[in-house]
């Protein structure tokens, strides 16, 4: 499992190793983090060959995955899990490195805590959604896109699709049915140029319900058609996003008005977040 960790407003690239049961993070972005270096890539390189002369066991054993980068695209990065880069901060110079090694700890606490209790991954969410400005209606559609989102994937799986290539590939086809744009050119439309910009972190209430009508739908005719397969199951999602296509061409032709919007919601005012994080405290 691939996420974007936050560490006092930066990204941290992890990976979540079911088998390890431990937290993977991109070296490179601790780095970038600890240390405000304009070229975090250097620093590393340079830190790394003098530890590997040292003989650092930590640096020794960190391992190369392939992670999305700035870019947007895949490439080998090092990542370390957190007693590797416990022993790796040592020799960075920082005033930010005991507040990490406290964040450290609580993100490994957390995810422990979430694998015992799911609801509190779903909790977190929320309460992350809520710091950043969203309205409590936004959330629960987000929380909701995101369970019609597992339950399409975990067909797909059981119906033979089981590649992140495929996955990529079947969504677009149903962005495409429902929006006319797949979910690269939807990013493009709202301008969002970053890999960790999440595309459904920035649509709107109608977005997100025929983001979900159109999910929801290619899970429904995959299930009764019993489609098994990447070609039969591309076949349901075309149908799945159309049906959420032309229900949303109903609606604008009704309404006056084009679903897909522009705007993005990556500054939001901050007058609007101190007034929605009041109205929660009161």
């Amino acid at each position: 499992m691939s996420s974007i960790k936050l560490f006092e407003s930066r990204h941290i690239r992890s990976i979540w190793d079911d088998k390890a049961q431990r937290w993977f993070f991109a070296v490179v972005d601790v780095v970038a983090a600890l240390t405000e270096s304009r070229n975090p890539q250097v620093y590393w390189r340079v830190l790394k060959k003098r530890l590997l002369a040292e003989g650092n066991q930590a640096v020794t054993n960190c391992n190369g995955l392939r992670m999305t980068a700035p870019d947007g695209k895949q490439r080998l990065t090092d990542v370390a899990d957190t007693e590797q880069l416990l022993r790796i901060i040592q020799s960075i110079p920082s005033p930010r490195a005991e507040p990490f090694k406290r964040w450290l700890a609580r993100v490994g606490y957390e995810r422990l805590e979430e694998i015992e209790n799911p609801e509190l991954a779903a909790k977190r969410m929320r309460e992350l959604y809520t710091a950043k400005g969203y309205s409590d209606e936004w959330i629960e559609k987000r929380v909701r896109s995101i369970a019609v989102r597992d339950e399409l994937t975990n067909e797909w799986q059981k119906r033979g699709v089981k590649e992140q290539r495929d996955y990529a590939i079947l969504t677009a086809e149903i962005s495409r049915a429902t929006f006319g744009m797949t979910p690269a050119e939807y990013k493009e439309f709202k301008s969002l140029g970053q890999p960790a910009d999440n595309l459904r972190d920035h649509m709107n209430d109608l977005e997100l319900i025929f983001t979900m009508l159109g999910e929801a739908s290619t899970t429904e005719i995959a299930r009764n058609r019993d489609a098994q397969g990447y070609d039969r199951n591309r076949a349901a999602a075309i149908e799945g996003g159309t049906v959420a296509g032309n229900a949303r061409q109903d609606l604008e032709q009704k309404s006056g008005r084009r679903v897909s919007s522009k705007e993005n919601y990556k500054a939001l005012p901050e007058a609007v977040v101190r007034k929605r994080l009041k109205k929660k405290e009161d």
